[in-house]
């Protein structure tokens, strides 16, 4: 799929960026382009001396984000270097420029788990979610100074979570103005529940970092002898310091059985009633996302139908659950 901000950028121009910044004589024998991101450019490289590198470039900053994404590229090179020193299973990190909005990556020799779970048996799979929150829960013992987006503006930057997580919600609500983006319900109804969870926030004390993107696509996983094992994760373009209990959002889009099992792996225990109540609140912050970025990657009609419907749907769903 084409994505209107997605740089554009043929095999000549990726084979300028490897030379410049990979050391030793870099002689390209194979090219590959990922198509299926929806922000930055990715290609694979094969040199000749054995390596296996991608080449990611950010979109150009002259156009039109939404109010998160600025500097994203230098957000993922924070997320791979501070979860990789934490013991975080990701590419090795061969070169990263925040300002230039390049960075440099292994290649993975895995497939990601939407590719792979065919082949996997039920108890394969359950065990792998298991792996995934275990993993996973590693980003949270990074510590960040204040909590928000580790921006240059410091836009969502604060000392306490509830007056970051509320900053944030501003921004995407007034991406959504700004787009005339549908949403369920008005803008200051929206605002005004999570307002009123100000105090379940703030039971968070301590701005941890959080991937805040562990979709099954940015998973890959790879068979072992004694079964399938995650290899890493990647793409920490949407990384945030503040509650650990956000990463559950995406580690749980799968069916009951296995959004238990990587729960289980991710908090070893039962969630509180403030979690459970602080998870509905990260569920609508990034169904908000996905409405909004809608208006911006170019989609065609039809993502944009489908997007916008199950971003609704869940929206809906958890808007009702703080009010219930």
């Amino acid at each position: 799929m084409e994505i209107a901000i997605r740089p554009r950028l043929d095999r000549t121009d990726v084979e300028a960026i490897a030379a410049q910044h990979l050391p030793g004589p870099v002689e390209v024998i194979g090219h590959e382009e990922f198509k299926d991101g929806f922000f930055n450019a990715a290609h694979a490289l094969e040199l000749a001396d054995g390596r296996h590198v991608v080449v990611k470039v950010a979109p150009d900053k002259d156009l039109k984000l939404l109010r998160y994404e600025v500097d994203l590229m230098a957000t993922e090179i924070e997320c791979f270097e501070r979860g990789l020193a934490a013991g975080v299973p990701m590419p090795k990190l061969h070169y990263g420029d925040p300002e230039g909005g390049v960075m440099i990556i292994d290649r993975l020799k895995g497939v990601t788990l939407p590719k792979a779970r065919d082949d996997m048996s039920q108890a394969d799979l359950l065990a792998v979610r298991r792996e995934i929150g275990v993993l996973s829960a590693r980003f949270a013992t990074v510590t960040g100074e204040r909590f928000g987006y580790p921006r240059k503006s410091g836009r969502t930057v604060a000392d306490t979570w509830s007056e970051s997580f509320l900053a944030m919600i501003a921004d995407v609500l007034a991406d959504i103005a700004e787009n005339g983006s549908p949403l369920p319900r008005p803008a200051e109804e929206i605002a005004a529940i999570v307002d009123a969870e100000r105090e379940v926030l703030d039971e968070v004390t301590r701005p941890a970092l959080v991937h805040f993107d562990l979709w099954d696509g940015n998973v890959f996983v790879e068979r072992a002898e004694s079964g399938w094992r995650v290899e890493a994760f990647i793409d920490g373009e949407r990384a945030l310091y503040g509650d650990p209990i956000a990463e559950i959002v995406s580690l749980s889009f799968g069916s009951d059985e296995e959004n238990a099992a990587a729960v289980d792996g991710f908090l070893g225990r039962g969630m509180t009633a403030g979690e459970e109540r602080r998870l509905a609140l990260y569920r609508i912050y990034l169904m908000l996302i996905l409405i909004a970025e809608c208006d911006v990657r170019g989609f065609d009609e039809e993502q944009t139908a489908h997007q916008l419907g199950w971003s609704t749907e869940s929206l809906v769903k958890n808007l009702a659950l703080l009010e219930g």
